[in-house]
C-alpha cells in the first residue's frame, strides 16, 4: 500500500511514495518498523545500514574452512567477538579471522561494492589476538 506525502527535500515540489520495498531485509536486520519513502521528483534521502561481519577461518591442510562468524551493528563489538571467538580455538590449528565492512541499502541485494575487509587478525602461540588493517 503507497500514501501520498508532500516532500520536504525538494521544498514541496514532489510527492512522497510511501512504500514497504526492502520489508524482509528490514526484518532481518531488526528494522521493521521502517518505511521507504521515495519522491517523484528528487533522490531523497537514502536509507542505508552499516553492517561489520566477523569470521574465524581455520587452516586444515593448506585449505581455509570457515568457522564461527557472526554480524553486529558496531566495529568494536565485532572486533570483541571475533576476538573472543580466536581466543577459544587452538593456537595449532592456525586461525585466522577478519572483519567485512557492509552496507545496505533496503529493497537491493547486498553485492560486492558494498562490502570490504578492513581487519585481519591473528592468533599467536601466546593466545593473544593481533589486529592488523587491510582497508581504508
Amino acid at each position: 500500500m503507497t500514501t501520498p506525502v508532500k516532500c520536504t527535500a525538494c521544498d514541496g515540489r514532489g510527492w512522497k511514495i510511501v512504500t514497504r520495498r526492502g520489508q524482509v531485509t528490514a526484518t532481518m536486520l531488526g528494522y521493521e518498523t521502517s518505511s521507504r519513502e521515495d519522491c517523484l521528483y528528487c533522490d531523497g534521502g537514502q536509507v542505508l545500514v552499516e553492517m561489520f561481519e566477523w569470521e574465524v577461518f581455520l587452516t586444515v591442510d593448506g585449505v581455509d574452512e570457515i568457522g564461527p562468524c557472526g554480524t553486529s551493528a558496531g566495529q568494536a563489538t565485532s572486533m570483541d567477538e571475533l576476538r573472543k571467538a580466536l581466543r577459544r580455538m587452538d593456537a595449532a590449528d592456525k586461525p585466522w579471522g577478519r572483519i567485512t565492512h557492509r552496507v545496505y541499502d533496503f529493497g537491493t541485494v547486498p553485492d560486492d561494492w558494498s562490502r570490504r575487509v578492513i581487519f585481519r587478525a591473528t592468533l599467536d602461540a601466546a593466545g593473544q589476538v593481533r589486529f592488523e588493517r587491510t582497508g581504508k
